[in-house]
């Protein structure tokens, strides 16, 4: 660790913000042979190992096994049961895996590369334009701003008084509140709402557009019926009016005069970028109205020494494409390539339960975008290992170009839908026809064999043909 207000001399690159974006670009560019600058302030290794995906994901994986045993019984002749007997032990092994993961893929990492010092201290531009560390001007040739993104909160009159969780505070609870009041029902909202249900709390989930909007709306509405099947109280409302602690309770009012109360309340409406503090003006490093920083297909900044990856752009906001686009933006910086940020087979995912995953365009995306359209709904019973899991929840929707045929997105909901949809996204950057995905060659009893089925739905009656038929 090298002290930031003595830097050896000038660096090649300076990346700031020492999470996913951040080791990526670091990590590129040393490999390039550059002289790199990680500069880190707080915990090393950003939002997903330490608040988000890991710590999230080990959770969600927890109270699966209490759902599976409770569904047991959907299988004659067996009977199953299973409890929360002490939250507390959860929430240890899961912060276990979070410092686990976080030594061995970003702490013991850096002494790998010779050529990179990581440096703690607080980054900013000065007013003349210069980066700074802890009010030093720190000499760099190139930078990449990597400072990520928090969770937002929402502009509600008495919510700061309120000690309101947000996706951090809430992964860190030990001790179960009775009741949940979940805002904003976008994947962080679903995923969560879902893991506190069934870890026995009694969670209302409440949203001004629904279940994951975003979603192709044959999703939503299926999710949102299992969701509510599973005990969740879900509601729209117009917008918030108010929140308030009254006893032991919060009490959210919508402008429609709704009223939720329960014993916590969880914000998850959201992230916005980390851009607030770095006097990017001064650099003349332009954002947008969110404060994403702006840049272009080379990631790079109004300032031509300038680029910036990850959260902070305000865009694709998972840890895999900060990864991609960090290390895009170093090829750039430190060599001079003209690598442009390509997201258009870019694969989600969302680890509710069914899960969803989708990549390329949405049916009114792809009308949008000029396309005549064609599309094709498979429900889950159609498939055989739904069938013989005896769990047909969801369904697979794939989009096409009426007249070439040509694949332009999917989106699965399904228990095991997660791991199929990489199959969708290689479909789509192949250039693959719905009719070329049916003639593929799929094995039996899998849920990935869903998406030859429902290509070949968009021409045939999947009903009237045998098992594997091709």
């Amino acid at each position: 660790m090298t002290d930031c207000c003595t830097p050896k001399g000038a660096y090649d690159l300076a990346v700031v913000g020492a999470g996913s974006a951040g080791f990526s670009a670091a990590i590129t560019a040393a490999e390039a042979g550059a002289r790199v600058a990680l500069i880190g302030d707080g915990t090393i290794g950003g939002t997903c190992v330490n608040f988000g995906c890991v710590p999230s994901k080990a959770l969600i994986r927890a109270v699966e096994g209490l759902h599976h045993a409770r569904a047991a019984n959907r299988f004659d002749g067996i009977e199953a049961g299973a409890r929360v007997t002490d939250w507390a032990a959860t929430v240890v092994q899961k912060q276990a895996l979070v410092e686990e993961l976080r030594t061995a893929k970003y702490a013991d990492v850096l002494p790998r590369h010779e050529n990179i010092d990581y440096i703690e201290g607080r980054a900013r531009f000065g007013d003349a334009g210069q980066l700074t560390v802890n009010g030093a001007v720190f000499p760099a040739t190139k930078i990449i701003v990597a400072t990520g993104s928090r969770p937002h909160v929402p502009t509600i009159p008495g919510i700061e008084q309120v000690d309101a969780l947000d996706s951090t505070s809430a992964l860190e609870l030990t001790e179960l509140p009775a009741s949940l009041l979940v805002l904003g029902a976008g994947y962080i909202g679903v995923e969560l709402a879902q893991l506190f249900a069934r870890a026995g709390v009694a969670v209302t989930l409440v949203s001004r557009r629904g279940v994951l909007p975003e979603a192709e709306p044959e999703v939503s509405e299926a999710l949102e019926g299992y969701l509510a099947e599973e005990g969740i109280r879900l509601a729209r409302v117009a917008g918030y009016e108010s929140v308030a602690r009254e006893g032991g309770s919060m009490r959210l009012t919508g402008t429609g005069g709704e009223n939720f109360e329960a014993e916590r309340l969880l914000l998850a409406t959201g992230r916005v970028p980390n851009s607030g503090g770095l006097n990017l003006a001064a650099a003349g490093v332009e954002t947008d109205a969110q404060g994403g920083i702006t840049v272009d297909a080379q990631m790079r900044t109004a300032n031509p020494n300038v680029w910036a990856a990850g959260d902070v752009t305000g865009r694709d906001q998972f840890v895999y494409m900060a990864a991609y686009g960090a290390k895009l933006a170093a090829r750039n910086a430190v060599s001079g390539e003209g690598r442009s940020y390509d997201n258009s087979t870019m694969p989600w995912v969302v680890f509710s339960d069914p899960q969803v995953a989708g990549v390329g365009l949405s049916e009114a995306q792809a009308r949008a975008a000029g396309h005549e359209v064609v599309t094709s709904v498979l429900p889950l019973d159609a498939v055989p290992r739904a069938l013989a899991a005896r769990d047909t929840r969801g369904l697979i929707k794939l989009v096409a170009d009426a007249r070439s045929k040509r694949l332009l997105g999917a989106q699965i909901l399904a228990p095991e839908g997660a791991d199929s949809i990489q199959t969708a996204a290689m479909a789509l950057k192949a250039g693959m026809t719905y009719e070329e995905l049916g003639d593929t060659i799929m094995p039996y009893l899998t849920t990935v064999e869903g998406l030859k089925l429902a290509a070949q739905t968009f021409e045939k009656d999947v009903a009237a043909l045998s098992c594997c038929a091709g």
